[in-house]
C-alpha cells in the first residue's frame, strides 16, 4: 500500500486536489485580470505570518504600545522587515483586492449563477476593511489615534443607539487602554475569519465554475477535449496551466511589493503617515487627520454630505450606503450580455466615469477641506451612486454586440 493509498482512506487529500487543482477546468481563455485572486490569497497568507510574528513582539498597552513597535523595529532581529512587509502588505491588499473586483465588474461575474459568489466576496472585502481599522489603531501613533477617534465618533451619529455604541466600541468614553486591548484581539482573530471567508468563496466558485473575459459559461458549451471526454471542451485543467502562470503573476508582483518594502515603505506618507511616527496624544491633535488611503473614497463622501441639525447622520448612512449597494451589483446589470466586451457605449462610459470618481473621491478624502474639495466631492458623490442606481436602466437601453458560442482568445 502506497503512502498516498493509506492518507485517502482516511482523508480524500487525492480526491480534493482533483477537484479543486488537477481536474478543475477553467476557462482557456484568462488574461492578466485573472492574476488577482490568486495574488489576494498570497498576500492574506502574509499578513496572517507577518501578523503572528509581530504579536510575539507587541505589547497591547497604551503605555507600551508604541514602544513596543520601536522595539520591533529596532532591536527584534529582523523586526524592520516583518513590520513593513506586513504595513506594506496591508495596503497591497487592498490594491489587489479592488482591481479583483473591478475585474468581475468589468466581466460580469457577479451575475448569474454567481449571485453568492459575488456577495461571499463583498463579506469578505467588508471583514477586510473591519481587520484593517482594528489594525490601524495598533501601532498607537498619533494618527492611529486620531484617526480611530474621528471614524468611532462616526456611530455616535446613529439616532438613538449613537451614544452607548461608541462607547460600547471604545469600551470606554474615550480611546484608551480598553480600546487597545480589543481592537488587538480582533484584529488578530479576523484574518483567521478572512481565511474561513475566501476558503467558502472558493468552493463557490468552484461549483459554478470561473468566469471569462467573453461572460460565456463553459460548463454550458460542447463536452469533450484531450483530458476528458466530460470536461467543458473550452476548458483546461488549472493545475499545471494556469497554476503555473499565477506562479509567473506572483513573480512580477513580489518584484513590485518587495521594491516598495526596502525603498520606500512609507510610499511618500500614504502607507504610513509621519504622524503615527509620533506617540499618541490626546491633548495633541494632528494638522490634519485622514484615514488610510483605501478607506479615503468612503470618507470623501461621509464629508460630502452637509450635516443637518449639527448631525452628520446623514453623512454616515451615505458613506455606508456606497458599500451597501455594492451587494446589489447582481440584480442591478439588466444588460442581456456579461462582459464589457460586448456591451455598447454607455455602459463602457459609465464604468470609465465610475473608476474616475472613484479616484477622485479617494484623492479628495486625503486632503483637507476646502469649499472648492466638497463640491467636488459632492458632484462625485452623485456620480458614485448614479453609476448603480441607474445602472438598471441604461444597461437595459445600450446597445450590445452579438456574444460568441465559443470563447475567444
Amino acid at each position: 500500500m502506497s503512502f498516498m493509498t493509506w492518507i485517502d482512506e482516511r482523508f480524500p487529500a487525492t480526491k480534493v486536489w482533483n477537484e479543486h487543482l488537477a481536474q478543475y477546468y477553467a476557462p482557456k481563455n484568462f488574461n492578466f485580470w485573472y492574476f488577482f485572486g490568486s495574488l489576494a490569497m498570497l498576500v492574506l497568507v502574509n499578513q496572517i505570518v507577518t501578523g503572528i510574528w509581530l504579536a510575539m513582539a507587541y505589547k497591547p498597552d497604551a503605555t507600551l504600545a508604541f514602544a513596543s513597535v520601536e522595539y520591533i523595529m529596532r532591536d527584534v532581529e529582523w523586526g524592520w522587515l516583518i513590520r513593513y512587509l506586513h504595513s506594506t502588505g496591508a495596503s497591497a491588499f487592498f490594491v489587489v483586492v479592488y482591481l479583483h473586483m473591478f475585474r468581475g465588474l468589468m466581466y460580469g461575474s457577479y451575475r448569474k449563477p454567481r449571485e453568492l459568489l459575488w456577495i461571499i466576496g463583498m463579506i469578505i472585502y467588508v471583514a477586510m476593511m473591519a481587520t484593517a481599522f482594528m489594525g490601524y489603531l495598533l501601532p498607537w501613533g498619533q494618527m492611529s489615534y486620531w484617526g480611530a477617534q474621528v471614524i468611532i465618533n462616526l456611530f455616535q451619529a446613529i439616532p438613538v443607539i449613537g451614544d452607548d455604541l461608541s462607547v460600547w466600541i471604545r469600551g470606554d468614553f474615550v480611546i484608551s487602554d480598553a480600546t487597545l486591548n480589543r481592537f488587538f484581539a480582533l484584529h488578530f482573530l479576523l484574518p483567521f475569519i478572512l481565511a474561513a471567508l475566501v476558503f467558502v468563496h472558493i468552493v463557490a466558485l468552484h461549483k459554478v465554475g470561473s468566469n471569462n473575459p467573453d461572460g460565456i459559461e463553459i460548463k454550458k458549451g460542447p463536452k469533450g477535449n484531450r483530458w476528458s471526454d466530460t470536461a467543458p471542451a473550452d476548458g483546461i485543467p488549472f493545475h499545471p496551466y494556469y497554476s503555473v502562470k499565477d506562479i509567473a503573476g506572483v513573480i512580477g508582483f513580489l518584484i513590485i511589493f518587495l521594491a516598495i518594502v526596502f525603498f520606500a515603505p512609507e510610499f511618500g506618507g500614504y502607507f504610513l503617515e509621519a504622524p503615527n511616527f509620533e506617540p499618541a496624544n490626546p491633548l495633541k491633535t494632528p494638522e490634519h487627520i485622514a484615514p488610510v488611503w483605501y478607506f479615503t473614497p468612503f470618507y470623501a463622501i461621509l464629508r460630502a454630505v452637509p450635516s443637518f441639525a449639527g448631525t452628520q447622520v446623514w453623512g454616515v448612512i451615505a458613506m455606508f450606503a456606497s458599500i451597501i449597494v455594492l451587494f446589489f451589483l447582481p440584480w442591478l446589470d439588466k444588460s442581456p450580455v456579461k462582459s464589457i466586451r460586448y456591451k455598447g457605449p454607455i455602459f463602457k462610459a459609465m464604468i470609465a466615469m465610475f473608476v474616475l470618481v472613484f479616484i477622485v473621491l479617494g484623492y479628495l478624502g486625503m486632503m483637507p477641506p476646502s469649499p472648492v474639495a466638497t463640491l467636488v466631492a459632492q458632484i462625485c458623490t452623485i456620480l458614485y451612486f448614479v453609476f448603480f442606481l441607474a445602472m438598471p436602466i441604461y444597461s437595459k437601453m445600450d446597445t450590445t454586440k452579438p456574444v460568441p458560442e465559443r470563447v475567444t482568445k
